[in-house]
């Protein structure tokens, strides 16, 4: 398990992005956080951190948004309007969890039952300010994104001029 954090948006996008270079190829992302904790734009930062320049839109109403970045598919759920997790059958998941696909679910307690088990969950909680994110794996391959991301981002090459190393944020754990 990890905690980190995050002061504004702009750090949860962040966080985003890291956890996207961490979990590689394929991954199964469960999205836990009551209205406005700000899953999508976690999801936003994920899909930015593999290269993704376009807009990236809350799949509220039509339940999945596919994306195809960097030669990879990328499938991000919103199943807070589901009914039944049998709807999930409409969607074509099944199809969908062939190949080296990230897929990303925002309220997968409501597909309880119909979803593949995941890799990694991410629980946003809404603290007095910004947000706490716990991430727990449930996979061997939810383990090594978590190894991943835990581990100290390789320093930048600077020119000499003295300037910080960019590869620290405010999501980061120790708070620096």
């Amino acid at each position: 398990m990890i905690t980190l954090t995050a002061a504004d948006p702009a750090a949860l996008e962040a966080i985003g992005q890291r956890l996207a270079r961490a979990a590689g190829g394929r991954c199964i992302i469960y999205l836990h956080g009551e209205l406005g904790a700000g899953k999508t734009t976690l999801a936003r930062g994920f899909l930015k951190g593999l290269g993704h320049r376009g807009a990236v839109k809350s799949p509220t109403y039509t339940l999945l948004e596919p994306y195809r970045v960097a030669g990879r598919d990328v499938y991000h759920f919103d199943l807070y309007r589901l009914s039944d997790p049998e709807e999930l059958e409409y969607l074509g998941l099944r199809d969908l969890l062939q190949g080296e696909s990230v897929l990303l679910f925002e309220w997968p307690s409501r597909g309880q039952g119909g979803l593949p088990a995941p890799d990694l969950e991410l629980f946003i909680e809404i603290p007095k300010q910004g947000r706490r994110l716990r991430l727990e794996a449930g996979s061997g391959r939810g383990r090594e994104v978590l190894r991943r991301l835990a581990a100290p981002p390789a320093p930048a090459v600077s020119g000499g001029g003295g300037e910080p190393s960019p590869g620290r944020s405010a999501g980061d754990r120790d708070g620096s």
